[in-house]
Order: structure tokens, then C-alpha cells, then sequence
């Protein structure tokens, strides 16, 4: 099964990095599925307040089913990160791993 990494990257406001900074260690703590191997975020080292998550998925099957995780404090934490981006400054990626012969 090939695994599926799902990149979101976006820019912070600058007044909004202390709380952005709270909202993503707690989202990294709820953030537990079926099929999510890892999540991660990075700052974008060419970038002042440009961050990057990875999501990295066991399978194709998993991501699709992360989409349909209903939890309530997540999406809740998901729109606190959008309100703080920079409009028009998200980019959504979604890389699937080529399969070994």
C-alpha cells in the first residue's frame, strides 16, 4: 500500500503566533486516527511566520477516512488556524508514494 503525505501551508499573523504556537501543540495532541502515522508542523525556514503540517497516512483508504473524522474540538482548533492565516496564503498538497516493484 502506498502512503499518502497531505501538506497544508500557510502564514500566520504576526500578532497571532503565541496563539497559534498553543492551538497546534494541543491540535498535535488530539489528533489521533486510524491510519495517521504522524503530524507534524514546521516552520518554513525561508519564511518569517510561514508554517507547514504534514500529515502522513499508512494508505490512500486512511486519508479518505480522516476526512470524514467528525470531532468537534478539532475542526474547532482547524478553524481557530485558518482565522489567524493570512488570507490567500494557504496551500493544500497531496503526495501519494509511488509503489515498489
Amino acid at each position: 500500500m502506498s502512503k499518502v503525505l497531505f501538506t497544508i501551508q500557510y502564514e500566520i499573523l504576526p500578532e497571532k503566533k503565541d496563539e497559534y504556537l498553543k492551538v497546534v501543540k494541543e491540535l498535535k495532541n488530539l489528533l489521533k486516527a486510524e491510519g495517521l502515522e504522524s503530524y507534524n508542523v514546521y516552520e518554513v525556514k525561508a519564511k518569517t511566520l510561514s508554517y507547514q503540517e504534514l500529515y502522513t497516512f499508512s494508505s490512500m483508504e486512511s486519508y479518505e477516512a480522516f476526512d470524514d473524522l467528525n470531532d468537534e474540538r478539532i475542526n474547532i482548533l482547524i478553524d481557530k488556524i485558518n482565522s489567524m492565516s493570512v488570507d490567500k496564503s494557504t496551500k493544500y498538497n497531496t503526495l501519494v508514494q509511488l509503489a515498489e516493484e
